[in-house]
């Protein structure tokens, strides 16, 4: 190991890790006045957002393999897409909705499945139809979104809880103009059912409904265009292929051991800020943090996560009408997303062929990048037979997110836990360590999602720079 690229400046905030919780607190800081590095560990910038492009033509089709869509009440999100001049990009994203996917039939629509599931069990006429249905609605959105753990805790709940108290209340005011269940309005108003449910169910239900309803946004070209932007506002070094692999904390400084290459170098800093996700955090070296620290880093769950798309000579989806879309394609797929076509139609169109959580997640992981998308494929062109055309699918990618070397899973999740272990495994995991601070989803209450990275972010630097202003007065 070597020193000779250490630091020392009072006024260098060192950020680990060039997602988008690390470039805003790099962006942050500079506009409070400190100079900044960021020490990217991977060779590419954006951490879970990643738009892939296929072909070298910048206006080719995108698949987001990470995060794509935006709830519409993220402030902190939508902070930063004005800031890097991309309002004018927002497009609206399609919410995912329970029932039969293009060309499958009926018979493979989660709700009406569900509705059955839940009558074939009961004595006819011991509950409302309409109680039936609102509870046949929630099992058919888990089902089309939620990984097996939750699909399987909110069948116990509908017979052992919801039911009962669905009967009890009054359901026709949170009927739609269309007759169908209003869940998110359901349980915004009566949020002692929402607190009866147990296990994941109840921690997922945020996610569930933001998932499935209305208000959802996405980036025209790309999620990674946030990335690029903000990364281009930074006046510091941005550097990729900088591995951490020991961080040790003293009293008055943090030391960093960065590997490059074959290379190991010694980095001083008064203060750090660490966004690396905490599966990635548990093969560093640390020294000088405490013992709750390190519990918590080993005890956040993190989900898997893998995408699946292709790349398509056309959007063959649109002859049958569909544009934009969402569907819950069941089986291993589970989701598949239709984007619109944002550039040249000639280039062909992105198919999200397949987006998991969970279990399917980690099977599609485990297998070898070509047999996944083979599996895919083969799954898939059951409901789209256009996919076996010849010439059809010109191209696939894909990332399981618990796999990758850099994220070591999908995203944080707090389910089964109520609100105040959530809020104190999330406080736990955002302590400072004297000058090192944390920040990313994982240090969220919105984890999950890049509104909570930013707000991480942005908490982050507040306490670095409150601390650093106490140390100053001290002084």
């Amino acid at each position: 190991m070597t020193t000779g690229d250490s630091r020392g400046s009072d006024r260098t905030v060192t950020v680990l890790g060039a997602g988008v919780a690390g470039l805003a607190a790099a962006f942050e800081l500079e506009q409070l006045g400190y100079r900044v590095e960021v020490l990217e560990g991977s060779d590419r910038l954006g951490g879970r957002i990643h738009s892939h492009r296929f072909g070298p033509d910048l206006l080719g089709p995108v698949a987001e393999l990470g995060a794509m869509r935006i709830p519409a009440g993220h402030r902190h999100t939508l902070d930063y897409v004005a800031l890097t001049g991309l309002a004018g990009q927002l497009r609206t994203f399609p919410g995912l909705r329970p029932g039969a996917g293009p060309g499958t039939g009926p018979e493979a629509d989660p709700v009406a499945a569900a509705l059955r599931e839940l009558r074939a069990g009961l004595p006819a006429g011991r509950y409302r139809d309409r109680t039936l249905r609102f509870a046949a609605e929630l099992v058919g959105l888990a089902d089309a979104v939620a990984p097996l753990s939750v699909r399987r805790q909110v069948r116990h709940d509908a017979r052992s809880v919801l039911l009962d108290r669905l009967d009890r209340l009054d359901l026709q005011a949170h009927l739609t103009a269309t007759g169908q269940p209003d869940l998110r309005a359901f349980f915004t108003a009566h949020p002692q059912v929402r607190a009866a449910c147990s296990g994941d169910l109840r921690g997922f239900l945020d996610d569930l409904l933001t998932e499935t309803g209305d208000g959802l946004l996405r980036i025209r070209g790309g999620t990674s265009r946030l990335v690029e932007r903000l990364a281009r506002r930074i006046q510091g070094p941005v550097l990729t292929g900088r591995e951490v692999v020991g961080i040790q904390v003293r009293p008055d400084e943090v030391l960093l051991q960065v590997r490059r290459h074959d290379r190991t170098v010694l980095r001083r800093s008064r203060y750090v800020v660490c966004t690396i996700p905490f599966p990635v955090l548990r093969r560093v070296q640390l020294t000088g943090v405490s013992a709750d620290k390190r519990d918590v880093i080993q005890q956040v769950r993190y989900v898997s996560a893998t995408k699946v798309a292709f790349h398509c000579r056309e959007a063959f989806w649109s002859g049958a009408g569909i544009t934009d879309a969402a569907a819950s394609t069941g089986g291993l797929l589970r989701q598949t997303y239709y984007p619109a076509v944002d550039g040249d139609p000639a280039l062909g169109a992105v198919l999200l062929a397949s987006y998991t959580l969970g279990d399917e997640a980690e099977a599609l992981g485990r297998m070898p990048a070509a047999a996944r998308h083979a599996a895919v494929l083969g799954e898939l062109a059951e409901i789209h037979p256009e996919l076996r055309r010849p010439g059809m699918v010109l191209g696939a990618a894909s990332v399981a997110w618990d796999q990758h070397r850099w994220t070591g899973g999908g995203c944080t999740v707090r389910w089964g836990q109520d609100a105040a272990s959530a809020e104190e495994e999330r406080s736990r995991a955002a302590q400072p360590e004297r000058g090192l601070f944390f920040a990313g989803e994982h240090c969220s209450g919105n984890p999950a999602w890049i509104d909570g990275a930013i707000g991480s972010a942005r908490d982050a630097v507040a306490e670095l720079v409150g601390r650093d202003r106490g140390r100053a007065m001290a002084a």
